[in-house]
């Protein structure tokens, strides 16, 4: 099933994450909003180094143009799959919005 899947690398949640949080001594207070909102600021973080790099390879030519790409893709990917998980998460309160009480 889709649950069970780990994506590594830039995922927007992932098992270490809520790991840490227990770590830190807030067991059940990590809150959804919190976690989905530094994975959006995370997101944002590697669109400005994206846009860095291209930056440097464009004007300054002192970048790579394959670091450039490599960064472009990840932040590709990150915003592909936040936008997933957006669409599942208005998916889920239509759903939601549906039911009868």
């Amino acid at each position: 099933m889709m649950d069970d899947v780990r994506i590594r690398g830039n995922s927007l949640l992932t098992i270490p994450d809520l790991d840490r949080a227990k770590v830190a001594g807030q067991k059940d207070k990590t809150q959804f909003g919190d976690i989905l909102s530094s994975k959006i600021k995370e997101i944002n973080k590697l669109q400005c180094e994206a846009d860095r790099a291209i930056a440097n390879v464009t004007l300054d030519d002192s970048g790579s143009v394959h670091e450039a790409i490599i960064a472009l893709e990840k932040a590709d990917i990150s915003f592909r799959t936040m936008m997933q998980v957006r669409n599942k998460i208005i998916d889920a309160y239509q759903e939601v919005m549906r039911m009868q009480i």
